[in-house]
C-alpha cells in the first residue's frame, strides 16, 4: 500500500509533480496548482491510498522534484 499526502495550500504551480506521476498529480486550471487525484482532503492536507504497480516510484519521483517539499509518500 502507497499513502501519498500533499498540502495543496503551500504548492507554488511549478507541474514537476505532474511530469514525474501524470498518473496521479494534475495542475488545477482555477489556481493552478497542484491537485492529487483521488484524494480526500483533510485539515488542508490531500491524502490518496493506493495498489498500483509503480505507484511508489513514480510519486517519489515527483516528490524528491518538488522544490517546496509538499508531497510525502509512504509505503507501506
Amino acid at each position: 500500500m502507497v499513502t501519498v499526502t500533499l498540502q495543496r495550500d503551500k504548492c507554488i504551480g511549478c507541474n514537476y509533480c505532474v511530469e514525474f506521476a501524470p498518473e496521479y498529480f494534475a495542475m488545477s486550471k482555477k489556481d493552478g496548482k497542484s491537485v492529487l487525484l483521488r484524494s480526500t482532503e483533510r485539515r488542508g492536507f490531500h491524502t490518496m491510498k493506493t495498489n498500483a504497480p509503480g505507484a511508489f516510484e513514480a510519486c517519489e519521483k515527483a516528490a524528491k522534484a518538488c522544490p517546496v517539499k509538499i508531497i510525502t509518500v509512504i509505503e507501506t
